[in-house]
């Protein structure tokens, strides 16, 4: 039975991260310090770029986490979001319930030694909350300016008390002789407190502040906070129509009703003119690093200040000689005025085919659970559909960090059949499991089910918990689970009332194989070798007839498809900075693939 979830003691809920996983033990993340010489006018950041940290060349610290995931209001790609985490990932120290002074975001020194009839002015966009946690009214994000002379920096603005919806822009005047000086200085400073649960597996991130578009310049009139910019608003998504990632073998089954008819994109004239705009795509497969598809969505006038969400028609489907996984980027570009900023004119998502059914982005930004009392035994069921015959291997759950590592405590796996649209008979259970946060490098622990446990057509994979205390299962809010997700209370299943969704990840096909007593023997490609696999700092290749040289290249790519190490082929190949977990390494010369392998990384 389903039921509105009305007058019931327990309850789901949504809560902020305890961890940034992203940011967590990165060495990186330590503070920078000052540049040995100053940023010249103009400085300006849009936030767009491929790390998570703010640029060493423009910001001196690393507390802000640079992002897409927070905000769907965004000016353009890329945001920094000031919270409760610090430039590790953790929670600070410092952090109560009490106000406390949170995250910096802090510019190098800047030239600013000119007249103050220069019109110098400093604007940025922010937006309290986003898709995160909205500040509460003693909370505030603040501006401050050092003046160099007195090595002091002081307040010069302050958000209000009101907690609009979406950016607003902010232009400030800097006329004060204390400012004008080679090596002035701003930060960005986040006042959070954190929420005052009972349950510390609850208490999580909170506080969110996102700043986009943040312009310092010369000679600018006193409302100046149009952007001469057209530019992408958001990343790319999956094109697939019900899937961020799915097996290979099941796509192949329903590519025709799997495969969407367009590409999706979101940009914005942030200008105060009509602007014209050209539309290009391209599908590359990148096992042989070919384009298997591009075309011109063609030209088009976009009015000032307008948001265009725009579907590119796309005629085309996944194609690919592999017959076990497949790997494919997809890219838009806009040609835009050659005054525009580049950097955010291009965007890129990796569609990957693995072993996996996924319906979140892999990015998570709050913890999900069941809470209160009468949740002993509650259960959350998450709705996949088999397309074949096929073999459930595993289940991956995203577990989030808590608070004094309250998180960890056994639950019971489950997997069930299909019951009108509801789950229904246990089909497979694994009794007293242990929350294991994050070993994987995208945050995702693999609970392998010893027997697997065959599928066809619809069935609900999630778990039963053994207490009334929150779990705290990673949530990706960007993605929204269209009536998938399910939860149980004293007989009765529910529909999930919260916008997004759970990340377990149901793994099928062959058994997952971690580690074996084959392990010291090469993977074979005709007369191409790695090894060892599994390996853990060093792997070594043979590529027949491949020599060393400036076009041939090594690439490995994680199971979210990212691309983390690029590098010149060799016969040994330095792989210590990869964490355990599965990864795909290609090798290229030229356009050409040479070989791949699947490799497996313990430490």
């Amino acid at each position: 039975m389903l039921c509105p979830a009305f007058y019931i003691s327990g309850q789901e809920l949504t809560i902020g991260l305890q961890s940034n996983r992203l940011l967590k033990d990165n060495q990186a993340g330590k503070v920078k310090g000052l540049a040995a010489d100053p940023v010249e006018l103009p400085f300006f950041d849009d936030f767009t770029g491929k790390s998570y940290m703010p640029s060493p060349l423009l910001w001196s610290d690393n507390f802000a986490f640079i992002n897409n995931t927070y905000s769907e209001s965004q000016i353009t790609i890329g945001i920094a979001t000031l919270d409760a985490l610090d430039e590790n990932g953790k929670l600070y120290e410092t952090a109560t319930p009490e106000s406390f002074e949170a995250d910096h975001l802090t510019s190098q020194p800047v030239n600013l030694a000119y007249p103050a009839s220069d019109n110098i002015r400093l604007s940025f966009f922010y937006e309290p909350g986003g898709l995160g946690d909205v500040p509460e009214p003693a909370d505030s994000l603040v501006l401050q300016f050092f003046a160099p002379d007195e090595a002091a920096w002081h307040s010069v603005w302050n958000s209000d008390a009101s907690r609009h919806s979406g950016f607003k822009a902010v232009i400030i005047a800097i006329d004060n002789p204390a400012y004008l000086k080679n090596g002035f200085r701003f930060r960005f400073i986040n006042h959070a407190s954190l929420s005052d649960f009972q349950d510390n597996s609850m208490i999580g991130n909170c506080d969110h502040w996102n700043i986009d578009y943040v312009l310092l310049d010369r000679n600018r009139p006193e409302a100046d906070t149009a952007l001469a910019d057209v530019a992408f608003r958001k990343p790319l998504r999956s094109i697939l129509k019900t899937h961020e990632a799915m097996p290979w073998q099941q796509f192949r089954q329903v590519y025709l009703q799997e495969m969407g008819a367009f590409i999706p994109i979101s940009y914005r004239n942030n200008d105060v003119i009509t602007r014209n705009v050209t539309r290009n795509f391209e599908i590359r497969d990148m096992y042989s690093n070919t384009i298997a598809h591009s075309f011109s969505a063609g030209a088009t006038n976009v009015e000032p200040n307008t948001s265009v969400d725009y579907n590119a028609s796309l005629i085309y489907t996944y194609n690919s000689t592999n017959t076990d996984s497949a790997l494919f980027r997809i890219s838009a570009r806009l040609i835009t005025d050659d005054f525009d900023p580049k950097s955010n004119d291009t965007v890129r998502y990796d569609q990957v085919f693995s072993n996996y059914f996924a319906f979140d982005d892999g990015s998570s930004e709050g913890g999900y659970g069941i809470n209160g009392e009468g949740s002993r035994n509650a259960m959350v069921a998450y709705r996949f559909k088999s397309f074949m015959n096929d073999t459930i291997r595993a289940i991956s759950i995203c577990f989030n960090d808590s608070y004094l590592n309250s998180n960890i405590r056994a639950f019971d796996l489950m997997v069930w059949d299909d019951s009108n649209g509801l789950p229904g008979n246990v089909i497979y259970s694994f009794l007293n499991v242990i929350v294991e946060p994050a070993d994987d490098i995208n945050g995702f622990h693999t609970y392998i089910l010893p027997d697997g446990v065959p599928v066809n057509s619809v069935f609900y994979v999630g778990w039963k918990q053994k207490t009334e205390t929150f779990l705290n299962a990673g949530f990706d809010v960007n993605t929204r689970h269209q009536g998938k997700q399910y939860y149980w209370l004293n007989g009765v299943w529910y529909l999930s009332q919260k916008e997004g969704s759970l990340m377990i990840r149901p793994v099928v096909g062959k058994p997952v194989k971690t580690t074996s007593s084959d392990d010291d023997i090469p993977s074979y490609q005709g007369r191409n070798r790695m090894w060892p696999n599994p390996a853990g700092d060093f792997i070594n290749l043979e590529c027949e007839g491949l020599e060393p040289g400036p076009s041939a290249l090594v690439s490995i790519i994680d199971l979210q498809g990212r691309e983390l190490i690029r590098t010149a082929f060799n016969g040994r190949i330095d792989i210590s900075e990869l964490k355990p977990g599965i990864y795909t390494l290609i090798v290229l010369h030229g356009k050409k693939r040479e070989a791949w392998f699947r490799l497996v990384v313990t430490k």
